[in-house]
């Protein structure tokens, strides 16, 4: 079963579906919540439902659910909290990222104003990056149009490495696990800058890694679509061959490298499709070529996709595609973008989507199987 969870400006939904093709769709949780973020940690005893809310009245925090959104769990004094000395408060959790399946229990959070955030207790715990909150740079981080955000966090399941992205900042890169940084945006370009490649102040809105080499990044900028093969030291356009280079998010193949998809923008100050025509691009070179993805995507559309409301679940057999718009709507491909369906409409703005592939099988003695309590379409 493939469960997908999409936080909105106004809510959260869940929806499953055993062939990718027919949804169920459940009834909004958070409704009067903003859910600015979403994740769906994959863990072999029991899948957990992450989101980082927005309460307009008494902050963020994040929330986590061990059976499928039936409840919710809320740290009492909040998942994540600036230390006092830093005389800084949280604004909003907008990225939320479970390590790998080796690293049990270890979440990490981006989060507004620019901070970097570890859990090891599978999210109801964060602790604050200090490595990256004390860098000599962050204090010239601007922010993007959304705010002063850390919007990727990319650690590699292999080493010791990590990468994060924040708007306006650029990308960073760890190689000691998080206790020291260093920009890595050589070749990004900031055509609204005067200094065009600066070392640092690139708004990155998306990067990526690749399936099989972890050394190869993907980013999409603000104009611009760039790869990387050496982990981030220098960066190349691949962006010959897309109808727009502005966009909000880049994808990748779990299992397979070269392979990845973008949506393309027109530019950034309509911030529609490019040409007003809803397609997803694929790569399966890793952007040296480009191939439009269309059916079951309409023809006329004006809305935007957002960075993090776009994403890829781990199906063993042919990798699902999902997005979310600005409109409401929801679409999801089960055969790596041949074909798109729509899973729901009318929905607030869609900020996240999350995907991941859940038994339904029972668990071990004791435990309840994953069987959804959604109703009925």
């Amino acid at each position: 079963m493939v469960l997908l969870a999409i936080g909105t400006k106004k809510g959260l939904w869940l929806a499953a579906s055993d062939d990718r093709v027919h949804w169920t769709l459940s009834d909004p949780h958070f409704l009067v919540l903003e859910a600015s973020s979403v994740a769906i940690d994959n863990r072999p005893d029991r899948p957990r439902v992450l989101a980082g809310l927005l309460d307009w009245h008494w902050g963020p925090t994040v929330v986590t659910s061990d059976d499928l959104g039936a409840t919710w769990s809320e740290p009492e004094h909040g998942a994540i909290k600036f230390p006092p000395e830093t005389d800084t408060a949280l604004e909003r959790v907008w990225h939320l990222h479970p390590d790998a399946a080796d690293r049990p229990g270890v979440v990490w959070a981006g989060a507004e104003p620019h901070s970097l955030w570890r859990s090891e207790d599978g999210g109801e715990s964060f602790a604050l990056n200090e490595g990256l909150w004390n860098h000599p740079q962050r204090r010239q981080w601007q922010p993007g149009g959304g705010g002063p955000c850390l919007h990727t966090v990319l650690p590699d399941p292999g080493r010791e490495q990590i990468h994060v992205a924040a708007s306006a900042a650029g990308v960073y890169r760890s190689d000691d696990g998080g206790a020291t940084w260093a920009p890595k945006n050589r070749g990004i370009v900031a055509g609204f800058l005067p200094d065009e490649q600066p070392e640092f102040g690139q708004c990155v809105h998306r990067i990526a890694r690749d399936a099989e080499n972890p050394d190869r990044l993907y980013a999409q900028n603000h104009g611009g679509v760039f790869r990387s093969d050496d982990a981030g030291d220098s960066w190349t356009s691949i962006a010959d061959g897309l109808p727009g280079d502005f966009g909000f998010t880049f994808l990748t193949h779990p299992h397979r490298g070269g392979t990845g998809w973008v949506l393309p923008m027109g530019a950034d100050i309509d911030r529609k499709p490019a040409n007003a025509r809803l397609s997803m691009y694929r790569t399966d070179d890793g952007g040296d070529t480009w191939t439009e993805q269309h059916d079951g995507l309409p023809d006329r559309d004006y809305n935007t996709v957002l960075r993090d409301a776009a994403a890829v679940d781990d199906h063993p057999e042919s990798t699902g595609v999902y997005f979310g718009t600005r409109a409401g709507e929801v679409y999801a491909s089960g055969d790596e973008g041949g074909t798109f369906v729509r899973v729901a409409e009318r929905l607030p703005d869609i900020l996240s989507v999350q995907a991941a592939v859940v038994p339904r099988a029972p668990l071990p003695q004791g435990s309840e199987p994953y069987v959804p309590q959604f109703p009925e379409e």
